[in-house]
C-alpha cells in the first residue's frame, strides 16, 4: 500500500478509502490510485481491513439457482447497486433444496459478511434463529411476509396466482391446469390460483408439481404431456416459469397443438423469451432487477447507521396479456 500511495502521489489513508469507500473520494485521486494499483500489481489484503474494522465489505447472497435469468436479474440490480458502494456480492445456489440454504447461511457466516440476502420467505427455523442471533442485516426476496427476519422486499406469490387465475375466468376458460416445480414459491402461486378458479362454479383444475424443482424446456414439454393426460379437454394452463410454458410451447408445435385456440398458455416472470416466442406468450411480470435495487439500497440503509423507512416493500407485478391466451 505504502509503495502505491508514493507512486500515486497521496497518502495511505488515501488508498485505503479508495479501496474500501470509492464513493468518498474524487474520481481524478481514485483513478490514479487504480492505475498506480494496476501498475504494481498491487492486491490489497481485505481479510486484514476487515479485521480492523470488524466490516469485510462482502454481502452473501442466496438463489435457487443461476440457470434460471429471472434470478438473474435479481443479482445484477443487487450488484450494481453494491458495487457502486464499495461492497462485493458472495453468491451462493441452494439448487432448491432447504437443507442446503442452513449450509450456506452458516458458510457465509463463517466467512463474517456483513450482511445477507435471501430468496423467498421459508427457511428452516435453525436458518431464521442463526440469522437472528447474527446481527447482520437480512433482506429477504422474492415473495412477501409480515414477519420477515428482519426486512424484505418481493410480491406476493399467492396474489400473483390468484391474479393468473381470475385473468383465465376472465377469458371464459374452464377446464384450466397449473404446473411447476414443487417449491414454495410455485406452491403460493397454485394456491392462488386455485382459490381465484374454485370460486367460479363449474371450473375444472389439474395440477402437476414437478421433482425435482427447477425450469426447464424439457420439463415444460413433461408437464404439458401429464396434464394433457389427466384431462385432454384442459383449455388453459398456467405454468409457474416462463422456461416451463415455453417448453411447452414448443411441444404443443412438435404435436400440432394449436396456441391458443387449442389450448391457452400462460407463464411467471415475462423473461425476454416470452416477448419473441410466437406466438407471444401471457406472463405475469415482475420487477426482478428492482428487487435486487431494493434489496441493496435497504442494506446499504442499514449499515451506514440510517433508518430502513419502509422493512417490508412490495413491488407488486402485473398480467402481461399476448397471444398465446
Amino acid at each position: 500500500m505504502e509503495d502505491v500511495a508514493k507512486l500515486a502521489r497521496v497518502s495511505m489513508i488515501t488508498v485505503s478509502r479508495v479501496i474500501n469507500s470509492p464513493d468518498k473520494v474524487s474520481e481524478k485521486t481514485r483513478k490514479a490510485v487504480e492505475k498506480a494499483i494496476q501498475k504494481l500489481g498491487y492486491v490489497p489484503n481485505l481479510m486484514a481491513g476487515s479485521l480492523a474494522s470488524r466490516k469485510s465489505k462482502i454481502i452473501g447472497a442466496i438463489v435457487p439457482t443461476i440457470d434460471n435469468s429471472i434470478f438473474a436479474e435479481t443479482i445484477r440490480g443487487l450488484s450494481n447497486t453494491l458495487t457502486a458502494n464499495g461492497y462485493e456480492l458472495l453468491l451462493g445456489q441452494t439448487g432448491y433444496v432447504e437443507d442446503a440454504e442452513d449450509r450456506i447461511v452458516s458458510t457465509f457466516l463463517g466467512r463474517r459478511v456483513d450482511a445477507m440476502v435471501l430468496t423467498g420467505i421459508h427457511h428452516t427455523p435453525q436458518t431464521r434463529a442463526r440469522l437472528k442471533e447474527s446481527g447482520i442485516p437480512v433482506v429477504e426476496t422474492w415473495d412477501l411476509t409480515d414477519q420477515p427476519i428482519d426486512m424484505v422486499a418481493g410480491f406476493s406469490n399467492l396474489e400473483a396466482g390468484a391474479a393468473m387465475g381470475r385473468y383465465f375466468i376472465s377469458k371464459g376458460y374452464r377446464r384450466v391446469g397449473f404446473a411447476g416445480g414443487d417449491e414454495s414459491r410455485a406452491n403460493a402461486r397454485l394456491a392462488g390460483f386455485k382459490t381465484a378458479v374454485k370460486a367460479i362454479s363449474g371450473t375444472r383444475l389439474s395440477h402437476v408439481l414437478l421433482k425435482p424443482a427447477g425450469s426447464s424446456f424439457i420439463a415444460g414439454r413433461e408437464a404439458l404431456a401429464q396434464l394433457i393426460k389427466k384431462d385432454p379437454q384442459l383449455e388453459a394452463i398456467f405454468f409457474s416459469n416462463d422456461a416451463l410454458a415455453v417448453g411447452a410451447m414448443m411441444e404443443c408445435q412438435r404435436k400440432g397443438i394449436l396456441v391458443p385456440q387449442d389450448i391457452a398458455i400462460a407463464g411467471f416472470a415475462d423473461l425476454d423469451i416470452s416477448k419473441e416466442i410466437l406466438p407471444a406468450l401471457t406472463s405475469v411480470q415482475v420487477q426482478s432487477r428492482k428487487i435486487g435495487e431494493a434489496a441493496a439500497e435497504m442494506l446499504l440503509d442499514r449499515l451506514t447507521g440510517k433508518s430502513v423507512s419502509q422493512l417490508i416493500q412490495n413491488l407488486g407485478f402485473s398480467i402481461v396479456a399476448r397471444e398465446s391466451s
